[in-house]
């Protein structure tokens, strides 16, 4: 079969989404294809050469981004193979919509790929269509089976100078992006990760992880992005990549994506990971309330968050919060407490501006809406957000929210100091609502145990600010939304 897998978002990486079932069904036979639209627009030849697409959609905006790809090609070839896989897929046809694909995968996606394309190879004519006759149509199929993982096809895909960067001591690193573990051992309410996987990780041999670094490492990265939902969930299983990796790439920095409880419990390893080569550490604190907090079942408090603070910084280590200031059980005092935790933990250099408009996703499915948790407090399913909707009950948070996320892209795009880009969200919050729900309109001083070393524009970070959780931004939907490509003749019968 002709394949084409086509990724839409991976937060500015060179999608491994794509690259690793690329590999798995070249060697099954297929001839695969890929195609990364937050690089490259969709070569028309790409369609008429192809019997099936597969979009990867590990994430909100990249299943956003996904359909609309996803009705343009159908919208040129109507009798093509469409299927949708990664951690969101679940959520085509969801509530009754009208679903985009043919099948959907979610979870250990490339053993049903393989066997997807393998049974429409063996259809008698998928260009009249009966290839996809032979499809679950409609149906999503969650895949846990255990497996070995083989060497990603990356010489598929734009070089790394194509992609994210890290940003460190005025330099600009190619940086790679990798992952040791799939799935998380815990059930957070809000997140994705539990409605497909419950609970349960799939871990990626070392062998395999020093490999994929190896040829990371050969096309010029020197730094890597260990994606895991969470890095320590296998704590020994974490320890021993990183061995096998620093022992191997002595000069390679790291990144890596860890709870704050986990931050806490495993505390003797941060020196380790520090000395080889760990820069900072992504942890969703989402909140200083303790009752949002609970809500979401995180399993820390606001005093554990600024506990991480000093554990990571104590290593050499800088911590990267991601945040979820929005919610159904938002009062405006809570965004300034969260303002007033990032400046009092010397984290105005540390936070993206996109983290302060980030507002709850409700997907289908959600253990806040199975838990009961949000009873009451919803309105609609939003088939084009793919989520229930929902109304603050406190007047002018959904109006600061608003302004917070326009604000996000402007400070992106023009790359606004991270000092003046806090100042523009706590002056907005100000003169939204109000200095009563403040204790100060003015920002507090950073406690002197927790400060960094480093300037606040000087933290290691990746250049790209967007964030897994956020809205897709206008033009990350106008770049998928309107290309030559959609609007081109298709002739399917030169192949």
């Amino acid at each position: 079969m002709r394949v084409v897998l086509v990724s839409t978002y991976e937060l500015g990486h060179q999608p491994l989404h794509v690259a690793s079932p690329a590999r798995a069904l070249l060697r099954a036979g297929h001839d695969v294809r890929a195609v990364d639209l937050a690089v490259d627009a969709f070569d028309v030849e790409l369609l008429s050469w192809a019997d099936a697409v597969a979009c990867s959609v590990p994430m909100h905006t990249a299943m956003r981004l996904a359909r609309v790809v996803c009705r343009q090609i159908r919208a040129r070839r109507p009798e093509i193979a469409l299927c949708l896989y990664g951690l969101y897929a679940g959520l085509d046809g969801a509530e009754g919509s009208a679903p985009v694909a043919d099948l959907a995968v979610a979870g250990e996606y490339e053993p049903r790929l393989v066997a997807w394309a393998d049974s429409l190879a063996s259809t008698a004519d998928t260009k009249s269509g009966s290839g996809r006759a032979q499809l679950e149509d409609g149906r999503t199929v969650v895949e846990l089976g255990r497996g070995r993982f083989g060497l990603p096809a990356r010489h598929l895909l734009p070089g790394l100078d194509c992609y994210a960067r890290l940003a460190l001591d005025g330099e600009r690193r190619l940086a790679g992006y990798v992952e040791a573990s799939h799935g998380c051992a815990h059930r957070c309410r809000h997140c994705p990760v539990p409605v497909v996987y419950d609970g349960r990780t799939r871990l990626v041999g070392d062998d395999a992880v020093v490999a994929d670094v190896a040829q990371l490492v050969d096309m010029g990265a020197r730094h890597v992005t260990f994606g895991d939902p969470d890095f320590l969930n296998g704590p020994h299983h974490a320890r021993r990549v990183i061995d096998a990796v620093h022992g191997a790439f002595p000069d390679l920095t790291f990144d890596v994506t860890v709870k704050v409880e986990h931050i806490l419990r495993h505390r003797d390893l941060w020196a380790g990971l520090g000395s080889a080569g760990c820069l900072f550490a992504v942890s969703a604190f989402e909140s200083a309330s303790d009752h949002i907090l609970e809500q979401l079942d995180k399993g820390h408090s606001a005093a554990q968050e600024v506990e991480a603070v000093a554990v990571l910084r104590s290593a050499g280590i800088e911590p990267r919060p991601s945040l979820l200031p929005f919610t159904p059980w938002t009062r405006p005092e809570d965004i300034f407490a969260l303002l007033d935790l990032v400046a009092r933990c010397d984290l105005v250099g540390n936070v993206d501006p996109v983290q302060y408009a980030i507002r709850l996703l409700v997907p289908p499915g959600s253990l806040l809406v199975t838990s009961g948790r949000l009873d009451g407090l919803l309105d609609h399913y939003d088939d084009e957000h793919l989520g229930w909707s929902w109304r603050s009950a406190h007047e002018g948070l959904d109006e600061l929210h608003l302004r917070l996320s326009d604000m996000a892209q402007r400070a992106g795009a023009e790359q606004w100091p991270a000092q003046e880009s806090y100042d523009a969200v706590r002056a907005a919050a100000v003169a939204v609502l109000g200095e009563r729900a403040a204790h100060s309109a003015a920002a507090p001083e950073p406690d002197p145990r927790l400060r960094s070393p480093l300037g606040a524009d000087a933290r290691p970070r990746l250049t790209e600010a967007w964030f897994c959780c956020a809205e897709p931004s206008g033009a990350q939907m106008a770049a998928v939304g309107v290309q030559d490509w959609a609007r081109a003749p298709v002739d399917v019968g030169g192949k």
